[in-house]
C-alpha cells in the first residue's frame, strides 16, 4: 500500500539503526531537525520500538518530545506524557510454557512487564549482544505470575527455531544474530499503530514508518508508506515502498524531503 505524501498525518519511527546511530552513540542532527519540522507543520510523530521506556528514556533519544510512543514491538502504548493507557500481555498458557524454560535456565531469557525488566542468568551471548546494540542489562529477578508483555531470548539460530516451534500464541521475529522478540501472536508494532489510528481517527494510507528491522517489516507494510533505512536488511528493504540513506547519512531528513513532507 502507498500514500499521497501530502496526506500524512502521523509518522512512525523506529529507534535502534533507525532514529538512534549505534556508531554515533546519538540522534543524528539532521533527524532532530527532521523531527522538529514535522511537528511545526502538524504531523503526528510516534515512537516505535521494541525497548522498554526505562531503557528508552536513557537513550539520547529520550529528550526528543513525541505524541506516542509503542513500545516492546507495540505491547504496550503510552502517550505524549508517556503514560501507559493500551497492552497486550502473553497469555497464560504460553507464560507457563516460557516461565518453565526462564526457571530452568535453559535459555537466558529476559522478561519485561509494564515497570521492570529482569534476567534469569547472564552468559557470553547476552554480554556479546547487549554490547552490539547498546543494552542495559537488568538485574537478575524470579517471575512470579506478573502480565508480561514482552520476553528477550538470546539465542542462536537453531534454538529460535526451536522456540518458534514450542510456542502456539507468540511470535518472534530477530532484532539482532542472537536476539529475539518473544510476543503475543497477533501483536507486533502494526497492531499497536492501528490502537492508535483508533484513539486518533486516522486511516493507515494517512501514515508512513521508517525502520531497519525484521521487526519492523510487518509495519512498513502496513503504513500507507513504508521507508526502510540504507542501512537495513534485504528483507526489510524488499518490504518497503522506498529505500532511503543510511542513518549515518541523513536517511530520515532525505526520505522526508522527497516526500515533500519538509523543506
Amino acid at each position: 500500500m502507498t500514500a499521497d505524501g501530502n496526506k500524512i498525518k502521523a509518522i512512525f519511527f523506529d529507534v535502534d539503526g533507525t532514529l538512534f546511530s549505534h556508531r554515533l552513540n546519538d540522534v543524528p542532527e539532521s533527524t532532530r531537525r527532521a523531527l522538529k519540522a514535522l511537528r511545526e507543520r502538524g504531523v503526528l510523530t510516534v515512537v516505535a520500538t521494541g525497548r522498554h521506556m526505562i531503557e528508552y528514556s536513557q537513550l539520547p533519544v529520550g529528550n526528543i518530545e513525541f505524541d506516542g510512543y509503542l513500545t516492546l514491538n507495540g505491547q504496550l502504548l503510552l502517550d505524549s506524557n508517556r503514560k501507559v493507557y493500551a497492552g497486550t500481555a502473553i497469555n497464560e498458557g504460553e507464560m507457563k510454557v516460557l516461565a518453565g524454560i526462564f526457571k530452568r535456565k535453559q535459555i537466558p531469557f529476559l522478561l519485561v512487564g509494564e515497570d521492570q525488566r529482569y534476567i534469569n542468568f547472564v552468559d557470553e551471548t547476552v554480554l556479546r549482544t547487549t554490547a552490539e546494540t547498546k543494552q542495559q542489562i537488568p538485574d537478575t529477578g524470579i517471575y512470579n505470575g506478573e502480565k508480561i508483555y514482552q520476553i528477550l531470548a538470546f539465542v542462536p539460530e537453531e534454538q529460535k527455531r526451536i522456540l518458534d516451534e514450542l510456542l502456539d500464541e507468540c511470535s518472534i521475529t530477530s532484532w539482532n544474530d542472537t536476539g529475539i522478540d518473544i510476543i503475543p501472536k497477533g501483536g507486533g508494532k502494526s497492531a499497536g499503530i492501528q490502537k492508535f489510528l483508533d484513539e486518533h481517527g486516522l486511516d493507515r494510507t494517512q501514515i508512513m514508518a521508517f525502520g531497519d528491522g525484521e521487526n519492523d517489516i510487518d509495519m512498513l507494510q502496513f503504513a500507507g508508506i513504508g521507508v526502510a533505512m540504507g542501512n537495513a536488511g534485504e528483507a526489510v528493504k524488499a518490504a518497503a515502498d522506498y529505500v532511503t540513506s543510511p542513518v549515518d547519512e541523513d536517511g530520515i531528513e532525505n526520505a522526508l524531503r522527497h516526500f515533500g513532507l519538509i523543506d
